[in-house]
């Protein structure tokens, strides 16, 4: 059953393996429904998967194979909060290694063309103490691709 509120992806053609994908590399994540056209439509046939239903870290979503109409852009991106460098670089390289491409300041896109903020708690938690402090780790992460924790951490103390 698909929550009250989902947010809807639209894919090309690669709904399922793109849901498949999350779900092997996120906690909390899951295929619950894979479901078939009954029919032809304007970018598929009949019989073609048309919706999947899945969750990724908790969020339920749905995935539309709508076709190459509409694309993925930055105003739309999934944060994933971490806890270590470690969980850091296993979610960045997980997405980036699977065809995916870095960008700036922790926002990385997979092969997809979703964008994803892999987002260290130090950063989070830097910022939201204000100040200095936020300044400079700002400041820290503005040169980076991927987040680097103890530079951010380094950049906090000053």
């Amino acid at each position: 059953m698909v929550a009250k509120n989902t947010i809807c992806l639209w894919y090309d053609r690669d709904a399922e393996a793109a849901a498949r994908f999350y779900a092997e590399t996120f906690p909390d994540s899951a295929v619950t429904a894979v479901h078939h056209a009954p029919g032809d439509y304007p970018s598929g046939k009949a019989g073609d998967v048309l919706t999947v239903e899945f969750t990724v870290a908790g969020i339920p979503c749905l995935g539309l194979n709508g076709g190459p109409v509409f694309r993925h852009s930055e105003a739309f991106s999934f944060q994933i909060a971490t806890d270590t460098q470690e969980e850091t670089d296993r979610y960045w390289n997980a997405i980036v290694g699977n065809g995916g491409q870095e960008s700036d300041c922790g926002w990385c896109r997979d092969r997809w063309g979703l964008s994803w903020q892999i987002t260290p708690r130090v950063l989070t938690d830097a910022l939201a103490a204000g100040g200095e402090e936020a300044r400079r780790a700002f400041a820290a992460m503005m040169t980076m691709r991927k987040i680097d924790v103890a530079a951010i951490e380094a950049a906090r103390r000053g």
